[in-house]
């Protein structure tokens, strides 16, 4: 894969109901994985919403990790959102991963939080995550929140130098759901 080829991103809750998808831009990688990118405005939806940044991105997709982090430009509330999910994959030239909920969020000020924790426990029980999806979910929302707030990398400062790459590339054409009517 190149820098700037378009590589589709396609997320999924448990049980194969769609959510999130967007297309953005491969960066590079490096030890922590993959690296895509966008600059602002890069149209992305799930079912029943649809918008489009505010700022640039660059999204990581780790080779050996339950999640996928998103380390933002200004000009959003979060620096760094992370979506705890089982292990993401390349299906041929997409990435997909399924959403287990829990959600890591840095804000600009250095405030760190979990999110949708209401959300992981209804769905353990409404969906039928199975025990051990459940316990790697934890495990992996636990290492994330810890390694950011030890400053570990790739979240100190190597999230956002890639991120910073994402700025002087082109959006990813249209996907025929995002065009103007």
């Amino acid at each position: 894969m190149e820098r700037g080829d378009v590589v589709p991103v396609r997320f999924a809750k448990w049980g194969g109901r769609p959510h999130w998808e967007m297309d953005l831009r491969y960066l590079g990688s490096d030890r922590f994985g993959d690296w895509l990118g966008s600059p602002a405005g890069m149209p992305m939806r799930r079912p029943g919403w649809t918008t489009r940044t505010d700022a640039e991105c660059a999204f990581l997709v780790p080779r050996d990790a339950d999640f996928v982090a998103s380390f933002n430009g200004h000009g959003v509330p979060t620096a760094i959102y992370v979506d705890v999910t089982d292990r993401p994959w390349w299906d041929g030239d997409t990435v997909r991963a399924v959403d287990l909920d829990l959600d890591v969020v840095q804000a600009w000020d250095g405030t760190l939080l979990v999110d949708d924790e209401d959300e992981f426990a209804e769905h353990q029980v409404e969906y039928g995550y199975p025990p051990e999806v459940v316990v790697a979910a934890r495990r992996s929302c636990d290492a994330v929140v810890g390694a950011i707030a030890r400053a570990e990398e790739p979240w100190a400062t190597i999230g956002p130098s890639w991120c910073a790459k994402a700025v002087d590339l082109p959006l990813a054409p249209l996907p025929a759901w995002a065009e103007p009517a």
